[in-house]
């Protein structure tokens, strides 16, 4: 190796982490500018950093100089460019020139002392660090250049690390990273690549992961998305395996009282990645434990804590952020070791929402989750590994095991992408989103069920779970412009049954729900009837089974139902907070409740179930009071514990005021008093007997809602799930219109608010107009129909002259 030149003699070679900060990207990259910021502005406010610094930008040039490699580089890009040479031929040259070349003298040097440097500030001789690459181009609020340079862990002794540092320099040229800069516009001699020499945290034996300080689907701006796995963090950001997920609420992080977590769903964590013992690889992938794969990576504290961290994050960076954590399994404490900016949701307009509608039902082939909010169709494409991706077929969907950053050439040109494995932080997800091709990933065997060649439809435009169809179906798109949507003085809510499409709607101006369906949850998510969790030794053994494989991590069975039911609605409710979300108890029927897992066991067969035994008398019965008992824990739970205070419970079908003051009783019996802690009760008005004594039952209620269906049901003795009498059905009946005139007058006279959620005004544009003539506070319809219902409400307002 020659001496340093006097101009190289000059450059800064090497920062330490903590004299960096986000105004040095042109020196260190934006990975190592973003670490230099956490550790100089962050740490002070709790955020922990392990130390580490970086070689700079000028040091890969004057590497490049040291060796004459950037004419030798230009030979090969233009050989690639002028089709003399391929893709692969030129990326593997490149980087042979790299991995060939030494460094200058006084560089290694400083590169030397900086880690013995480290070294002695862990208290050992050589500290275990993980070496990354960090572009000068990268990590900017237009790409994110995911994973296209290497990264490498457990990387021990002054060798090993100026080792891996040219290797770091030889990734800015595999064929993925030449591919992307072409993608993006970049030259390639124009991004220098800087390398950061980062204490490892030990997460082999801890757990990692990633998280986003914006719902990376939705855009949703108030929720923390966190993926966690045990080990290394590798698994989550390449997408090997499915990691927990963890939505939390940022608004109400604020208050200490509060642990607002409103999603946690337990990933399979099939494998991890940890640190090799012996051999040339420093790191290799295990099996996981059983315990391990049912057990959650993360408590709700260390969730909650993390969140606190990505909204600090977030604010000080003043845009919504891409963030990777670790947790030190001998220690127990959190870092965070990787920050960025989040490059898609944040340029998208807030103020036009597209919306894609399926216009055909299908076969359901695979799901998993969905990428994007969008839908497309084309012919599989089955490719398993990156030696074969020369084979993929423009605009056909790419199904295969996962995706790295050697995939990204076919994903931009494919129509739609679907993955076995990998999560909504994956790199497949993470550059499926980039590039706005919608994705289902994780479906575990795509690759086995979907046959190459056959002609499939992809939505993501269902909530958060992807379905992949048999058959190219029809769909439409539709986009409206959110800042010319009319202003109304009745309030326009929405009603909404799935938590997970709740984030979707987000953008509405909805003036909350109007009608959150528990039955949803319960028969979606939960599945399992709730008497069955009191009283398991009932359950058949079958069922039995299935109830302790469902409910595995729960010491009480019981606590699986509150849980799921309470984070449910928590989700249902954030979109819309502070607004009024109100909340319906739950409304099966005997024989819908049969179907529930365990649900024989406590039902009884009934002639007329849609008349018998089913809303607010199953509350107080001997026979439903236990199972009441834990809808009730759960909405206490919302409120108090998670802190949703908008949350406002509603009673169905209740016949008489003394069924009425039965369910009031029984529900203060279990912590919800209204009034307390600001507890609103609402009633559906549905029966004819809520209008006739609406005065009385008004004493006893905040508010009515009025189920249209069942009162139009009961005003006109007609079965609403009767195909031979669907002609006499109709909201619109002068009998049906004259009950609902009496009650809003009734409502209004006793001071209550009084709202409908039936489906009556999303369908029928000429009833909303009815409603508001007759002075209705509020109206809910269904989120599909509320852009369209909107400027109906707004004319009729002003036909009548009640302007918002």
């Amino acid at each position: 190796m020659t001496a340093p030149s006097a101009t190289s003699a000059t450059r800064v070679h090497v920062k330490w982490f903590s004299d960096t900060g986000i105004g040095d990207i042109a020196s260190v990259g934006g990975k190592n500018a973003s670490l230099g910021e956490l550790s100089r502005s962050l740490q002070p406010a709790g955020v922990k950093v392990p130390e580490g610094f970086a070689t700079t930008a000028d040091a890969y040039r004057s590497f490049l100089e040291h060796n004459g490699l950037e004419p030798r580089i230009r030979d090969c890009i233009a050989g690639y460019q002028e089709g003399r040479t391929t893709l692969r031929q030129a990326g593997a040259a490149i980087r042979e020139l790299f991995l060939a070349a030494g460094f200058p003298d006084g560089i290694a040097a400083e590169i030397r002392e900086h880690y013995r440097d480290l070294s002695q500030r862990a208290g050992q001789e050589q500290v275990p660090v993980a070496v990354r690459s960090s572009a000068t181009a990268e990590d900017l609020p237009d790409a994110s250049f995911a994973g296209q340079q290497e990264t490498f862990l457990n990387v021990s002794g002054e060798r090993a690390v100026l080792d891996a540092c040219r290797r770091c320099y030889a990734s800015l040229f595999t064929d993925r990273a030449i591919s992307y800069r072409d993608i993006k516009g970049y030259g390639h001699l124009n991004v220098a690549l800087s390398v950061g020499i980062q204490r490892m945290v030990r997460s082999d034996v801890g757990a990692s992961g990633v998280m986003f300080s914006i719902d990376t689907e939705s855009g949703f701006p108030h929720a923390v998305l966190i993926s966690a796995a045990w080990g290394l963090g590798e698994t989550v950001v390449q997408g090997t395996i499915n990691p927990d997920k963890y939505q939390v609420f940022k608004p109400l992080l604020a208050d200490n009282r509060f642990t607002p977590v409103i999603a946690r769903e337990t990933g399979a964590k099939e494998r991890k990645m940890v640190y090799s013992h012996g051999g040339s690889a420093l790191t290799r992938m295990v099996d996981t434990t059983e315990r391990e794969r049912t057990a959650l990576v993360l408590t709700d504290a260390e969730a909650v804590l993390l969140a606190r961290w990505a909204t600090a994050v977030e604010q000080h960076y003043g845009r919504p952020m891409d963030m990777e954590w670790a947790k030190d399994g001998l220690t127990g404490e959190l870092f965070m070791v990787q920050a960025r900016p989040e490059t898609v949701q944040a340029r998208r307009s807030s103020s036009t929402f597209r919306t894609y509608h399926l216009q055909q039902q299908g076969h359901v082939l695979a799901t998993g989750a969905a990428v994007g909010d969008s839908i497309a169709k084309g012919a599989v494409c089955v490719i398993r590994d990156a030696k074969d991706i020369e084979s993929f077929t423009d605009g056909s969907v790419l199904v295969t095991r996962m995706t790295d950053p050697d995939w990204v050439p076919v994903m931009k040109r494919a129509a739609g992408i679907v993955t076995d494995h990998g999560g909504p932080t994956s790199h497949a997800a993470i550059v499926s989103r980039e590039l706005g091709v919608p994705a289902v990933v994780g479906t575990g065997n795509a690759t086995d069920t979907l046959p190459h060649g056959a002609p499939i439809t992809l939505s993501c435009a269902e909530g958060e779970e992807g379905r992949v169809y048999e058959g190219l179906l029809e769909y439409t798109v539709e986009d409206v412009d959110m800042d010319r949507l009319p202003a109304t003085r009745t309030d326009v809510m929405v009603n909404i049954g799935s938590p997970a499409a709740a984030f979707k709607w987000w953008r509405l101006p909805a003036a909350g729900v109007g009608l959150a369906r528990m039955e949803f949850i319960i028969s979606n998510l939960i599945r399992i009837h709730p008497m069955a969790l009191v009283h398991p030794e009932r359950v058949a053994d079958d069922e039995a089974a299935l109830i302790r494989q469902l409910t595995r991590g729960y010491d009480d069975p019981r606590e699986y139902f509150v849980d799921t039911l309470a984070t449910g609605i928590a989700k249902i409710a954030a979109p819309f907070h502070p607004k009024p979300v109100i909340v319906r108890l739950s409304d099966f029927k005997s024989n819908e409740y049969s179907h529930l897992i365990g649900g024989r066991s406590f039902e009884h067969p009934e002639e007329n179930p849609m008349l018998g035994f089913r809303g607010a008398s199953r509350y107080y019965s001997e026979d439903y009071r236990e199972g009441f008992a834990l809808e009730c824990r759960a909405l206490k739970r919302v409120r108090e514990q998670i802190g949703f205070a908008n949350v406002v419970v509603m009673v169905p079908f209740c016949r008489t005021v003394h069924e009425a003051d039965q369910v009031i009783e029984a529900m203060a019996s279990h912590g919800l008093v209204r009034g307390e802690a600001g507890l609103q009760l609402y009633m559906m008005c549905e029966i004819p007997s809520n209008v006739v004594l609406a005065d009385q039952f008004a004493r006893r209620f905040d508010g009515f809602s009025i189920g249209s269906n069942d009162l139009t049901q009961l005003v006109l003795g007609v079965d609403r799930d009767s195909e031979q009498l669907a002609g006499l059905f109709d909201e619109r009946d002068p009998a049906v219109s004259a009950m609902i005139a009496e009650a809003i007058s009734k409502a209004h006279a006793a001071g209550i608010r009084i709202g409908i959620c039936g489906q009556g005004p999303s369908n029928h544009p000429e009833l909303a107009e009815f409603l508001v003539g007759q002075g209705i506070d509020s109206l809910s319809l269904n989120p599909d129909t509320y852009l369209r219902t909107l400027p109906v409400i707004a004319a009729a307002e002003q036909r009548l002259g009640r302007r918002a």
